[in-house]
């Protein structure tokens, strides 16, 4: 390892062959890099030589640039060094984005990210010629977030296809795109995007310090660097957005946040982020503000819903009967009769049969995935009804609660309401009241503390705006 370093570190020297065998030592495992011999047709004496990587690489650009280096005629490959690179890059390699190097860790680099390394003999410097094109998927529409009314248009797992989605819907010079690479092994390519002028005082800052301070080996998902640079590592809440819409993060761009775009991922990271924008969907702002509105406070109800109902159910069959009316009351107790379980153990059951047939429905193929879904569930909450593992009522209060967390569109959200249901749930099924109050404080309290980027993770709402309440309702 430490020998391999060594070759990296040696400054390139005139004498090809040198330089050849310095590249092979480095790249020597590696079937895909591919080695191409040239000589200029002016001088069969100084020949070239280009590296790249198979799959990386346009190869019709690839071909057209050495094609053109064999055919060339000019004067400059009888002077050496700077002055040959120099009149190299100014007379042949101008329809190509070139940069002159003089070291074989920028040439390694290049290399394995999609470049072409060009070497030519006499000459101590050598060519980085931007040649990258491989197979990308096209454009299609977002999987996690589909609306109703909206644009279609997606991110991709390219960097660059996905910052061009977000510049045609941003066409103003003020529109920033900062680059850099994390990650000792991967060299992941990340993209910090905001608009000057408009994103929030010390922020761009504030990002740029915590994903400098990332030391890790690999980046291959933007979820990494969520992790990294959340608030709240260890806290089921999430401080950082995550979305597969251009026009959502175009909108945070334009309201002061700061998109985080990594390279090989469809997922771009927008920071700051308040709880409430979790249950927000993008055509809210493209209905009527009637509509916007009247689906926005269904989703808060939702929220509630998927959160709270099944232990509201627990504690008030389990301690608190006198608070149900007598009529529903002896309806529960009908369906309870045949039940062995107390309602606690009942509601567990219930809720980690659909969390197991949600995630099998996730794992499998899609069009088997859907059919164990919604089969599935219709089956074993029939069957689990007939045998007496389950009361006909808490199958009603589980779908419900399943429908309504299907209604929070950003599945971050959703997975963290899951999470807290159950420690809810427990406290409610032992505790009754007192332990269902208990623990909704704590998380309440738990989520006034939390901020995202240093503003509060609950506002408009709490610290209260009245200023931003249009957009909250």
């Amino acid at each position: 390892m430490s020998s391999l370093h060594e070759e990296l570190k040696k400054p390139l020297t005139s004498d090809i062959e040198n330089n050849i065998k310095t590249v092979e030592n480095v790249l020597s495992k590696n079937i895909d890099v591919i080695k191409r011999d040239f000589f200029f047709h002016a001088s069969k004496s100084i020949s070239g030589v280009c590296f790249y990587t198979d799959g990386l690489v346009n190869t019709q650009q690839v071909e057209d640039i050495i094609k053109s280096l064999s055919h060339y005629k000019g004067d400059e490959i009888s002077v050496s060094g700077v002055i040959m690179a120099e009149n190299l890059k100014k007379n042949l390699l101008i329809n190509a984005s070139v940069e002159i190097i003089d070291n074989f860790q920028k040439g390694i680099n290049g290399i394995l990210m999609g470049d072409t390394f060009l070497l030519l003999n006499g000459c101590d410097r050598a060519f980085l010629i931007s040649t990258r094109g491989w197979d990308a998927r096209a454009v299609n529409e977002p999987q996690t977030e589909q609306v109703v009314r909206g644009p279609r248009d997606g991110f991709t797992e390219n960097i660059r296809t996905n910052t061009a989605l977000v510049r045609r819907r941003i066409r103003d010079p003020l529109l920033c795109i900062e680059g850099m690479q994390i990650g000792k092994k991967s060299k992941t390519d990340i993209n910090i995007v905001y608009l000057e002028g408009t994103v929030k005082k010390g922020l761009v800052k504030e990002v740029k310090k915590r994903l400098e301070r990332i030391k890790i080996d690999a980046v291959l998902e933007s979820g990494y660097i969520e992790e990294l640079i959340n608030d709240s590592p260890l806290s089921p809440f999430k401080t950082v957005q995550n979305t597969e819409r251009p026009d959502k993060v175009a909108a945070g761009i334009l309201e002061g946040r700061v998109a985080i775009f990594v390279d090989n991922t469809p997922f771009v990271l927008i920071v700051p982020v308040h709880f409430w924008e979790f249950l927000q969907a993008s055509d809210d702002y493209y209905s009527g503000f009637l509509a916007g509105s009247f689906f926005r406070l269904v989703r808060y109800f939702a929220f509630i819903i998927s959160l709270t109902l099944p232990s509201i159910y627990v504690m008030l069959v389990s301690f608190h009967q006198e608070m149900i009316p007598t009529e529903l009351a002896l309806t529960i107790a009908s369906g309870r009769e045949v039940v062995p379980f107390p309602v606690l153990l009942e509601a567990l059951i219930m809720e980690l049969a659909f969390e197991l047939m949600r995630e099998a429905g996730l794992r499998m193929p899609k069009p088997v995935g859907q059919a164990v879904s919604i089969v599935g569930s219709l089956v074993i909450g029939q069957a689990a009804v007939q045998a007496g593992v389950v009361s006909p009522f808490m199958v009603i209060i589980v779908a419900t609660t399943g429908i309504a967390s299907f209604a929070i569109p950003n599945y971050s959200a959703s997975f963290s309401i899951r999470i807290f249901r159950f420690p809810l749930l427990i406290a409610s099924g032992t505790l009754g009241l007192l332990g269902f109050s208990a623990i909704f404080t704590i998380l309440a309290v738990h989520a006034l503390s939390i901020r995202s980027f240093g503003e509060a993770y609950l506002a408009p709402a709490a610290p209260f705006q009245p200023s931003d309440q249009k957009d909250f309702i």
